[in-house]
């Protein structure tokens, strides 16, 4: 096969057929640099617009877990058997909910170094704690009772005597969700 080669009439248009484009060839990195752009906006105002956006969605979904909204709950918390039973819970006064302010107290107490004072501190918290734990398995025992009462042994779900006995076990002012009916008020 014979090679082709251009003849002059080829190049009939152009003034020089040796002459190149005009300018240098650009290297690979200065043609890559030329098409890098930032695929997010990297401005400041971008940036603090998503910032801002962010900070609003996470507000309105601390909101909306506050208030029990079943959306922004997660997962453990959520259906029908939960919500009545934190109501339950939360209708309640419970002893678990005085652990941490005598957990304070007893530090306190630790720091004035009269000994016999500590150990009836220290003995004082660890009877407590055994008064605690037998609340917890007395709420949870009710809770259950009272759950197959109310939605029947076929609704019933597994773990919400747990779930109550760990909420008793909580301050109320730091329950999340947060509580939804006041102390001697029956859940619906």
């Amino acid at each position: 096969m014979a090679k082709h080669t251009p003849t002059p009439e080829a190049f009939e248009g152009e003034s020089d057929p040796t002459a190149g484009k005009g300018r240098a060839t650009p290297s690979r990195a200065e043609q890559e640099a030329a098409r890098r752009r930032p695929l997010v906006a990297n401005t400041k105002e971008a940036k603090a617009a998503a910032r801002a956006e962010l900070a609003a969605k996470r507000d309105k979904a601390r909101i909306g877990m506050a208030a029990g909204d079943e959306k922004y709950l997660p997962v453990r918390d959520r259906g029908p058997q939960r919500r009545w039973v934190r109501d339950f819970v939360d209708s309640q006064w419970h002893l678990g909910e005085f652990v941490i302010p005598l957990m304070v107290l007893v530090i306190v107490v630790t720091f004035i170094n009269i000994p016999v004072r500590q150990v009836y501190a220290m003995i004082g918290l660890w009877g407590f704690i055994i008064f605690v734990i037998i609340d917890m398995l007395f709420t949870s025992w009710r809770t259950k009772r009272a759950v197959r009462a109310k939605f029947g042994e076929s609704r019933m779900e597994k773990g919400l005597g747990w779930y109550a006995a760990m909420r008793s076990l909580q301050m109320r002012v730091l329950r999340m969700p947060k509580p939804q009916v006041r102390r001697g008020q029956s859940p619906e």
